[in-house]
């Protein structure tokens, strides 16, 4: 039992969550190692959304609404830690959701799908074709998903197919805390920012959007390195800080 008073609840929370996810068959081991590595990030930005992050999400969402095919690509942590979020982002923006796995099986593709079913998302299914120039299982993917879309949200992301998913023309969008990693160096648009802090922004974002649609799409191209030296100098101005 974890008591709320502690100064580290939450996080100790999220991680009790990822291990009974592991149990459950949602999350690998190896998705426990890359959330704490992302957890490790989130220390040196302060554990809060810089106004560099809020920025890219109100981006982010402008991106999504004016693309015509947009689809949010989900693994194992990002249905462990916000199935609730894309559910919402989904009914705000209209996206597809498909599920996208690197250490893919059958049964855990029906595991998150049913998990992510039971928290209101509208998933994907069929038979996935690979479609994706990778040598790994992140390259099956639908055909009316991942492969027909113009746009892609893919948080927690390995950067071979963020890499692979920009050669063939595709905007992407990630949520990425390491704003030193290949994902975030290569996507269309990097938030560099925690899962369940930036897609609720994007969510409303979105929903501003829908409430005063002629707001208009963002001017292409996107400066992400700007968002990325953003998110760099924020962790140097926070260490100089704590160094004082």
């Amino acid at each position: 039992m974890i008591p709320e008073s502690h100064p580290r609840y939450r996080s100790l929370v999220v991680r009790e969550h990822l291990v009974a996810m592991v149990c459950k068959g949602i999350v690998t081991h190896e998705g426990l190692i890359a959330h704490g590595r992302g957890e490790a990030f989130d220390y040196l930005l302060g554990e809060v959304s810089t106004e560099s992050a809020i920025a890219a999400c109100r981006l982010a969402a402008r991106m999504i609404c004016s693309a015509e095919r947009p689809v949010i690509s989900v693994n194992g942590n990002t249905a462990a830690l916000a199935a609730d979020e894309v559910a919402a982002l989904q009914a705000a923006s209209g996206a597809r959701v498909e599920v996208n796995l690197f250490h893919r099986t059958d049964e855990r593709i029906r595991k998150i799908t049913a998990y992510l079913e039971s928290h209101g998302v509208d998933v994907l299914s069929g038979v996935p074709v690979r479609n994706i120039p990778l040598a790994h299982d992140r390259a099956l993917c639908l055909k009316e998903g991942i492969f027909s879309a113009d746009l892609i949200l893919v948080p927690l992301e390995d950067g071979d197919r963020c890499e692979a998913l920009c050669a063939m023309g595709k905007e992407v969008i990630t949520i990425d805390l390491n704003p030193l990693s290949r994902t975030a160096r290569t996507a269309t648009l990097t938030i560099v920012d925690e899962l369940t802090r930036a897609l609720p922004m994007i969510t409303n974002a979105c929903r501003e959007i829908n409430e005063c649609p002629e707001m208009l799409p963002p001017t292409r191209p996107i400066n992400n390195q700007y968002y990325l030296t953003a998110a760099l100098n924020a962790i140097q101005e926070r260490l100089c800080n704590a160094m004082d």
